[in-house]
């Protein structure tokens, strides 16, 4: 998360060169594909193929890119999804086999400076002509395990906390392969990704201090304010 100081050094500061700075390495799309898993028929967008080519990002997807179940994939609160080629990197050494750019479900594959898990909810990165926002981690669903030819992998993959983030698109524009990665604004929270990870799978008491962010989403917040109901 970064130590005390450097953090109010930057609270609500906008600086195009501050923290992470990082490259898109592939930008990854998809469509809804049937398959069947377990006997079960099922809809899913999770398989991504990098693309060579400059791509156009709207409010809610990437040109070319879909998401099959619109209740818990994209929207404008995860248009787009992020993944470390870091994590990617640390996932080979521990499966045992080499991962493709997209092989989460991730649309963009990215380098970077420092661990993606660190960004603070509400971030701003602009890559290539658009601009992002930092909303959430990504909870794996039951499709990773589809994705993964393994159900018992979307635990493995929750307990090891390479959530990878979603990005709300605050400025539409173009983005491909190579485009270079600036956080243009931090805000003034210390309410990082991980630690909204942390707070749903590992400890409901942080649940209260996710709050701090402004622009934590709508369901976050309310799943947090339930918490605090319950546990006070």
């Amino acid at each position: 998360m970064g130590d005390i100081t450097s953090v109010e050094r930057t609270y609500g500061v906008e600086d195009s060169a501050h923290m992470l700075a990082g490259q898109v390495l592939s930008v990854n799309v998809g469509r809804p594909r049937h398959v069947t898993w377990n006997g079960k028929a099922a809809v899913t967008a999770i398989w991504k193929m990098p693309v060579t080519d400059r791509r156009n990002v709207s409010l809610t997807n990437i040109d070319g890119d879909r998401q099959a179940d619109l209740r818990v994939h994209g929207g404008l609160d995860k248009a787009v999804y992020v993944y470390s080629a870091a994590d990617l990197a640390w996932w080979e050494e521990a499966l045992g086999r080499p991962l493709k750019p997209g092989t989460f479900g991730e649309n963009l594959t990215v380098t970077t400076s420092g661990d993606l898990g660190g960004s603070l909810i509400g971030d701003r990165w602009r890559i290539g002509s658009a601009e992002f926002e930092v909303t959430q981690p990504r909870l794996p669903c039951y499709k990773l395990g589809i994705r993964m030819g393994d159900a018992k992998f979307v635990r493995r993959f929750a307990k090891a906390r390479r959530f990878g983030v979603y990005l709300r698109v605050l400025r539409p524009g173009e983005i491909g392969r190579g485009d270079a990665i600036t956080v243009a604004y931090h805000p003034a929270h210390d309410v990082t990704v991980d630690m909204i990870g942390r707070a749903y799978l590992e400890d409901h008491s942080l649940a209260t201090h996710i709050l701090m962010a402004p622009s934590l989403p709508l369901d976050w917040r309310t799943w947090a304010l339930k918490q605090w109901a319950i546990h006070g």
